[in-house]
């Protein structure tokens, strides 16, 4: 599938992780490359489309979950390809005068949102890496999503096992954590090899090669991202068991990804 939506340069015989990932969830702004990867990620993690709808349900819940506690503004970090149940659409649902920034460094994911967006003034993308906060957090359109000192939804969901060690994942956290103001709360799912390692392992090796290696993470490690914060219940777990839709049992309760919410303590008036 090609169309305006592509920008010029973009090379789509390599794969993206924002393009496998709208593959998995059966999107369909992806590419040969993106498919193989994908085919070849659920030949090795039979489950792995299931991984990835539990991901999408944690973000469809998360944003719920904020809109009950009065958050109206939402900052989306590494948001990818937007699909169905983008979280404009979760949250304007909800409060039809809620304000959404989405950030990603994927030049397609960024022209598709633009695309997306371009008639909703409440909604804006930035293209931007998620681990240059400072750069992130000078934007315009997010210094204007903070400039009320109202509570803000930050969104980091599947990105940090993008992000390498040395770039600190839990420092990367805290950065924006100490940016958010008072009544804020932060979303964070993350990747994981505990529960089927040798799976896991086929998928690192299928994208080591890309743009967008993958750095699994511990439960431990995982934890360590909501350093600062308070979780709310039921703390950090497997996705599907974060605050699950009546009825979501077996196939439903599938292992693979660590969710959790927590509410920012304090906070700060602004991004600095």
């Amino acid at each position: 599938m090609t169309g305006t939506w592509v920008p010029a340069g973009v090379d789509i015989t390599k794969p993206s992780a924002a393009r496998v990932y709208d593959c998995l969830l059966g999107g369909g702004h992806n590419f040969p490359a993106d498919r193989h990867v994908a085919d070849f990620i659920v030949t090795r993690l039979p489950w792995a489309r299931e991984i990835a709808g539990s991901n999408r349900a944690f973000l469809r819940r998360a944003v719920l979950f904020m809109a009950e506690q009065g958050i109206t503004r939402y900052l989306d970090l590494g948001s990818g390809i937007p699909t169905v149940g983008n979280v404009h659409e979760i949250a304007q649902r909800a409060y039809p005068d809620s304000r959404v920034v989405y950030v990603d460094y994927e030049p397609v994911a960024v022209a598709h949102s633009e695309l997306l967006l371009s008639d909703n003034d409440r909604a804006a993308v930035v293209r931007a890496d998620l681990t240059d906060a400072d750069g992130v957090l000078s934007a315009d359109a997010v210094r204007d999503l903070f400039d009320t000192g109202e509570p803000i939804g930050l969104l980091m969901v599947a990105v940090h096992h993008f992000v390498p060690d040395e770039k600190d994942p839990a420092a990367l956290v805290a950065r924006y954590r100490d940016a958010l103001p008072p009544g804020s709360h932060v979303a964070i799912s993350h990747l994981t090899a505990d529960h089927d390692p040798d799976g896991m392992a086929a998928v690192t090796r299928s994208m080591a090669d890309g743009p967008d290696p993958m750095y699994f993470r511990t439960f431990d490690r995982v934890a360590e991202l909501f350093d600062g914060m308070d979780l709310v219940e039921p703390g950090l777990v497997d996705a599907p068991r974060w605050r699950p839709e009546p009825g979501i049992t077996g196939a439903g309760l599938v292992r693979g990804v660590y969710a959790g919410v927590a509410r920012v303590r304090g906070g700060a008036a602004g991004p600095g």
